[in-house]
């Protein structure tokens, strides 16, 4: 288990941040019992930073299938109309990443970036149904041979502050490679060609590189 990039600096922050409070709070007169507690908090703390930029490697080598991006909850399973490329009705299927989760985006199958953009946008809950919308948010199009372009879109919630990704237009991408990372609390969602064949229910729980999403027509 490794840190991603992005955490570096924050991780340093916290670091001193943390670390200085707590040794305040270890030198400052209060009672044992309040001090514990206190310590104990910005311990935490300090200890979910690591854990929420940790790196997991994982292998992908699924086929012609589509793969999850992220790890999280299933929380959409329905046709909707995508408004932004397609311009067309499309299987939209999402995953919820919380607090807890790994919150590094991978690439679901091998293709080519056909289209990027980043979207400036609101801090709504990411469950709600207008985040993907109405949020910050980038737009990935992933190409394979005519009829299976998917749009992977990554949308911040309401704790999140900052989208990454490394995408660039004509770029080759194999599956399983990195599309970058939502920091704090965020979703990913796909946009599929009618026909395909989901492969997952609202609620269940996927990982990312490891669980097939839908299978294409």
């Amino acid at each position: 288990m490794r840190i991603h990039r992005e955490g570096y600096r924050v991780i340093r922050n916290s670091f001193l941040i943390n670390g200085i409070t707590i040794a305040f709070l270890a030198l400052i007169p209060m009672p044992m019992p309040a001090k514990i507690v206190f310590i104990s908090i910005f311990a935490i703390l300090l200890i979910w930073t690591f854990y929420f930029f940790r790196f997991p490697k994982r292998e992908a080598n699924l086929g012609d299938h589509v793969l999850s991006s992220a790890d999280g909850t299933i929380v959409a399973v329905e046709e909707v109309f995508e408004p932004e490329y397609f311009k067309e009705k499309r299987l939209q299927i999402s995953v919820f990443m919380s607090g807890f989760d790994v919150h590094v985006n991978w690439y679901p199958f091998d293709g080519t970036i056909r289209y990027t953009k980043y979207h400036e946008g609101k801090y709504l809950l990411a469950r709600h149904p207008k985040s993907s919308e109405q949020n910050e948010r980038s737009s990935i199009v992933l190409g394979k041979e005519e009829g299976k372009d998917v749009l992977i879109r990554q949308v911040a919630g309401m704790m999140a502050r900052r989208i990454v990704f490394y995408s660039e237009v004509n770029q080759q991408v194999k599956q399983g490679e990195e599309i970058g990372m939502i920091r704090f609390g965020s979703r990913v969602d796909f946009f599929l060609p009618l026909g395909t064949k989901p492969a997952v229910v609202i609620g269940q729980k996927v990982k990312a590189k490891r669980t097939i999403v839908a299978y294409f027509p």
